[in-house]
């Protein structure tokens, strides 16, 4: 019995019945031979994290577009705080730790540059529309490693897929994901609207705040105890108060924060920069990378100009903006 076959034995005796076990997943669309030490889960998290998608979210906005401040949290530290609640989640209710941090490392992969503000342009411009979470598995797919895709397993494809809206994730660990994304981004998102004196965090309605708690870690802690404490037989579920209040908390912030005049200020230039992009792409084809303009002999140029524009960082997306369209300075010799 070599080590991985040792873990899928241990996962069978300790896991929940309800849990995705390593051994029985449906596989790969391409066949590989098993890994001696890590079970296919495993491998499906480390692809993810070496992977170029996953560095590029440093450097992507998660809500407030080029803040001043080194603390404010980007698109990778989202995924990872994401990453760290649904792992405790599945740890408490004996579930495949593994497939839900390769999940969760994985479902903002096909984000845009300037969050969803980008998101929102993409999905106008480009023809066929425009979804994050689909892009996500399209870039674990098709993408990454020069268009031969990471070769992940189905489980951690729909897991990544069903991240945020329509159908619910195949496996609990899945529905996990979904559940700790907007626990997450609430959370840190409350923590950078002070931070940016948008609101005072005694703004939250005195209610919420006894129910739910009055900083991050309190807040965090009650709604994943809540989770763990009501959650049977594979149906996640909080308890009726603090599901309310956790409703209400979300209404609050969309009303007086990702609404508000100071988080969408920069928003409106957006599409100038990515529609300015677009068009010069699309009638430039020529100049897109080498691994774009195989998308675009095989899928179409429009395809191709959507796929490079959604990977771009908010620096690299604003920097070749300035290359193409800013007039630069000049001297006679």
């Amino acid at each position: 019995m070599n080590v991985r076959q040792r873990t899928e034995k241990l996962e069978q005796e300790i896991l929940s019945n309800k849990a995705a076990l390593s051994k029985n997943s449906m596989g790969r669309d391409v066949f590989e031979r098993p890994c001696n030490l890590r079970t296919v889960y495993q491998c499906d998290r480390d692809r993810i994290i070496h992977s170029k998608a996953f560095r590029r979210l440093k450097h992507k906005t998660q809500v407030f577009i080029s803040p001043n401040g080194d603390h404010y949290h980007t698109r990778l530290t989202h995924t990872l705080e994401v990453a760290q609640i649904a792992r405790t989640i599945s740890r408490a209710l004996l579930l495949n730790e593994d497939l839900t941090e390769a999940i969760a490392l994985g479902h903002d992969l096909g984000h845009t540059p300037f969050g969803h503000a980008g998101e929102d342009c993409l999905n106008l411009i480009y023809k066929n529309g425009f979804h994050h979470y689909e892009q996500s598995v399209r870039v674990v797919e098709k993408l990454e490693k020069n268009n031969k895709g990471l070769n992940l397993t189905k489980e951690v494809r729909n897991g990544i897929l069903c991240h945020t809206k329509g159908e619910q994730a195949w496996t609990v660990e899945g529905r996990v994901v979904r559940i700790s994304d907007k626990i997450a981004y609430i959370n840190h998102d409350i923590d950078d609207a002070v931070r940016g004196e948008i609101i005072k965090i005694d703004d939250i309605p005195k209610d919420i705040i006894e129910i739910l708690g009055n900083n991050r870690s309190q807040r965090i802690n009650t709604m994943v105890n809540s989770l763990v404490e009501n959650s049977i037989d594979g149906n996640l579920r909080m308890s009726e108060d603090v599901e309310d209040a956790f409703k209400r908390v979300h209404d609050f912030m969309y009303e007086r924060v990702y609404l508000s005049e100071v988080a969408k200020s920069e928003e409106s230039k957006v599409p100038y920069v990515l529609e300015g992009l677009y068009k010069y792409f699309c009638e430039n084809p020529k100049k897109l990378p080498e691994d774009m303009l195989v998308i675009a002999r095989n899928e179409g140029t429009h395809r191709a100009v959507c796929d490079y524009i959604a990977g771009m960082t908010d620096q690299y997306a604003v920097r070749l903006f300035g290359e193409l369209f800013i007039p630069k300075s000049w001297k006679i010799s």
